[in-house]
This record gives structure tokens, C-alpha cells and sequence, in this order.
């Protein structure tokens, strides 16, 4: 326990980012269509945080390396920071979709900061309680910070100035409690090529849940707008769909340990696609169906990347894990730049119902292609596999690398 009481100030400094990143994300989406903004450009405006992160994930390493995690995760909190604030004093299109370019950018290096930081600070002992921990962590902070939104209103500037404090905040932890910046971790290498031959099913599937979760997450607080809801209600609906995604995380986890996990993938991804087409077909503006349909779909659609990430890892050789880890958040990263963009023209052109329409085909596509590949090569079995089921967090690889390391100080 004592070990974990050190950890603290980093998991508090992960909790105030977290926070701060999921507050802003529903809040930047009403702000714009308060401010205006068509359900496209709100689409692109989303699609650019993202285009940020991608990047930021190919390289955040070349810069730890560089000037190490302090100045590393400094440099970019500030940065994050300035460019929130800003988005208050110029309210344009073009200019916010730069603002949050620069801040996926940052995200993506900052997560990484903090999560190669605890990597290095936990041990085989306490890794696994850490790990807990830090979901907690990400759900509590995600969940509370949507209710400031009600709160305090869209309206103003003090949200805008919440999430600049938040991200400036953070700093005070780790600069407070840090005594060494642990050693900055190997560059990560991408080879797409070598990606793609480990396991077509998961690049595919990362991808999918790109286009779909990420597009849930930038415009579901325009679906709510635009069905009628209020304010508060739409942080209720937000918040569903991430609860939802922590219910079935672990039973679909632990029977994909023990059956094919291309079949626990199916699974999953009907059971999305019932959701989506209750959500686009029945739930209408009746609230309590909406908040229900949510719920089960984010029960489904949100442990699907984790179950794409462990059907790769059994494919995957000696020394192949680390590529993987970083290959699929990068393939997340692409779905998650189109689906927002595309899912907004819907949105535009055939009102909110199209969000989940566009996420029901896109879930029927991924359920054809997961049963060709059934018929393409046989599962691996359970014994031969190299690891179990990993609850994973797309913040960055070197979460990836937490868990599963976590899993291997377990078998050991």
C-alpha cells in the first residue's frame, strides 16, 4: 500500500487530465452549435483532436527521449492549456479546428508522459492494483467532469476556463512529488505491412471502433441537442454510454479467454448493431429509451477494441507485442478522424437517427468480415495463446504495456 501512496500525485495528475480531456470533449461539440457551427463542421472540428492524437502517438516517444518526461509532459500541459483558452477568444471553424489539432497532439503525448511514467514506477507487486486504480480513475474523473456541463452552462467562459485550469493544475502534482524522471522508453516503431499479417480482423476492427465510438463521442451531444434534450440530460446520455462500457468489459473478456475470441467479437458487435438500430429506429426523443439504448450499446461497443487488441496479441510473436500495442491505438486514431467527419454530413443531411444508422452498417460490415475470417484461418487455442484478456484505455501504448505487464507479473 505504501508502494501505491507514491503513485498517487501521478494517478491525481492522470485524474485532472482525464477529467479535463472528457469535459472538453462534450463541451466543445454544444459550444460550437451554440456558437452556430453545422453538424459538419462540428464533425470537423472533432476529426481534428483526433488527427492530433494520431500523430502525437507516432511522436511522443522521439520526445521523451529528447528532453525527458518532466519538461515533456510541461511543455505540452502548457500548450494544452493555451490552446483551450483560445478557442474562447477566436470563435471560428478553421481556427478550432487547429486548436484542437494542437490539443489531441498534446493529449496523446501527455497520457503518454504520465503512463510511461508509472510503468517505470510500479513493480510486479503492486501492478495490477495500480492498473485498478487508474480505470477508476479514468471512469470517475470522465463521468464527473460531464456534469459540470449542466452545471455551469455553454454558454459563458467559464468552462473554457475550467479545462486551462485543469490542464495547468496538473502540473502541480508531479512537480511537487517528483524526485527523477525515470528512463525514457524505446522509440516506437509502426510497420503497417507487419501489422496487417498479424491480424487483419483486429487492424479492421480497431478501425471500425474508431469510425464509431469516436463519432458517439464528438456528436453524441448533438444527437441529444437536436432530439430535444437538455442540457443535463445530455450529460445523463453521455455518461451511459461510458458506464455501459465498463459492464460487459470483463464477462466478455473472460469467456473470450476460453472460446474463440473471433466469436466473443461477433458477439459484441450484434450486440452493438441490436443497440445502434434501437437507438436510430425506436428510441426517438422518449429520454428514458435513449438513455437505456446508450447504456447497452456502450456495453458492447466499448470493450470492443480491448477484444481486437488481445485476438492480435495471440497472433502476435516473441517481441511483436509493443508493435501491436502502438499499431492498434494508431488504426483506433484513423477510424476515429474519418468517423466524426463522416457521421456529420449524415447528421446534416438526414437528422440526428443517421448517427446511429451510419454506426449500425459500419457494426454489419465488421460482423461479414469477422465471420470471412473465421473461415480464413482457424482460432488460436487457449493454451497456445500468449496472454488473456486485457481491459485497455485508448489513451496510449504504454497503457498497453501497463496491462500487460500487469498479466505477466500475475502468471509468473
Amino acid at each position: 500500500m505504501s508502494q501505491i501512496r507514491l503513485l498517487v500525485p501521478l494517478l491525481v495528475t492522470a485524474g485532472i487530465l482525464i477529467g479535463g480531456n472528457g469535459l472538453q470533449g462534450t463541451f466543445i461539440s454544444l459550444r460550437a452549435s451554440h456558437e452556430g457551427f453545422s453538424t459538419s463542421l462540428i464533425g470537423l472540428v472533432g476529426a481534428g483532436y483526433n488527427i492530433g492524437f494520431a500523430v502525437g502517438c507516432i511522436y511522443v516517444t522521439r520526445i521523451l527521449r529528447a528532453i525527458g518526461h518532466i519538461r515533456t509532459f510541461s511543455a505540452m500541459a502548457a500548450i494544452a492549456s493555451a490552446s483551450s483558452i483560445s478557442m474562447l477568444l477566436v470563435i471560428d471553424p478553421t481556427f478550432w479546428f487547429l486548436m484542437r489539432l494542437l490539443s489531441g497532439l498534446c493529449f496523446a503525448s501527455l497520457f503518454a508522459t504520465v503512463e510511461s511514467w508509472l510503468n517505470a514506477s510500479v513493480t510486479n507487486a503492486n501492478r495490477a492494483r495500480t492498473l485498478s486504480v487508474y480505470r477508476l480513475v479514468d471512469l470517475g474523473s470522465v463521468t464527473a467532469a460531464q456534469y459540470l456541463i449542466p452545471g455551469v452552462g455553454i454558454g459563458g467562459f467559464q468552462l473554457f476556463a475550467i479545462v486551462s485550469m485543469a490542464l495547468t493544475l496538473s502540473l502541480v502534482p508531479i512537480s511537487l512529488a517528483d524526485r527523477s524522471s525515470p528512463i525514457a522508453p524505446d522509440a516506437i516503431r509502426f510497420n503497417v505491412k507487419k501489422l496487417w499479417n498479424i491480424s487483419p480482423l483486429a487492424t479492421i476492427g480497431c478501425i471500425v471502433v474508431g469510425l464509431t465510438n469516436a463519432a458517439f463521442r464528438s456528436l453524441g451531444p448533438i444527437y441529444g441537442q437536436e432530439i430535444g434534450m437538455s442540457v443535463t440530460a445530455i450529460a445523463n446520455f453521455m455518461s451511459a454510454g461510458i458506464i455501459g462500457g465498463v459492464v460487459l468489459q470483463y464477462p466478455l473478456g473472460l469467456y473470450s479467454d476460453k472460446l474463440d475470441r473471433r466469436v466473443i467479437i461477433l458477439i459484441a458487435t450484434f450486440g452493438a448493431t441490436a443497440a445502434a438500430l434501437f437507438l436510430a429506429i425506436y428510441a426517438g426523443s422518449d429520454e428514458w429509451l435513449n438513455m437505456a439504448g446508450i447504456f447497452v450499446f456502450g456495453a458492447f461497443a466499448m470493450p470492443l477494441y480491448s477484444l481486437c487488441s488481445a485476438h492480435a496479441n495471440d497472433h502476435a510473436g516473441e517481441g511483436e507485442h509493443a508493435l501491436v500495442s502502438a499499431g492498434m491505438l494508431f488504426f483506433w486514431s484513423i477510424g476515429a478522424i474519418i468517423g466524426p467527419l463522416f457521421a456529420s454530413v449524415l447528421l446534416d443531411m438526414f437528422g440526428p437517427g443517421s448517427l446511429f444508422t451510419y454506426t449500425a452498417v459500419v457494426m454489419v460490415g465488421f460482423m461479414a468480415y469477422t465471420v470471412l475470417r473465421m473461415t480464413a484461418r482457424p482460432g488460436v487455442p487457449a493454451e497456445q495463446r500468449h496472454g488473456r484478456f486485457r481491459n485497455l484505455l485508448r489513451t496510449s501504448a504504454f497503457f498497453n504495456k501497463l496491462a500487460g505487464d500487469s498479466r505477466n507479473g500475475e502468471e509468473r
